[in-house]
């Protein structure tokens, strides 16, 4: 598959890129665990089909020291037993975040078990890194952003 464009040698693209790339230093400085927003990154990647996201946030969170059993079954947490309630909280908000463009919303029911799991500064840390992710999975699918080639640590 060849890119349509590539985001960072256009001036405009590479502009906002580095401006996201600012804004998920909030994201990456804040309590919310590190292994949660690379979780949160991966399912929202594979819901949009974004391959070059999928694929830079499974060799990040390898390269932190994630379990390749735990990668692996990200697309099924909802079968699996390797992830906390506290993860399965917030994979259950990415999910439903990150489909509300097909009509759907945030239950109160993944809403409660969110509050139940994280406090205010971590809820909105969440909020902030399912709206983050899924503006870059729009740009990189949009633009047809090769999957494969990316090596952890390769963009900062």
């Amino acid at each position: 598959m060849d890119a349509r464009m590539n985001l960072f040698a256009n001036p405009v693209s590479a502009s906002f890129t580095k401006r996201l790339t600012m804004a998920g230093k909030v994201i990456s400085d804040s309590a919310l665990p590190a292994a949660t927003y690379e979780l949160v990154k991966i399912r929202a990647s594979q819901i949009n089909g974004c391959g070059y996201c999928t694929d830079m946030h499974t060799k990040d969170a390898a390269h932190a020291g994630e379990t390749s059993v735990r990668l692996n079954l990200v697309a099924a947490w909802h079968e699996s037993t390797v992830f906390t309630e506290a993860e399965r909280a917030a994979l259950a908000l990415t999910e439903e975040a990150t489909r509300i463009g097909d009509g759907r919303s945030v239950s109160d029911e993944v809403w409660d078990q969110v509050r139940k799991h994280y406090d205010e500064d971590q809820i909105a840390a969440l909020i902030a890194a399912i709206a983050m992710i899924n503006a870059w999975n729009r740009m990189n699918v949009i633009a047809r952003t090769p999957a494969g080639s990316y090596e952890p640590g390769q963009w900062g």
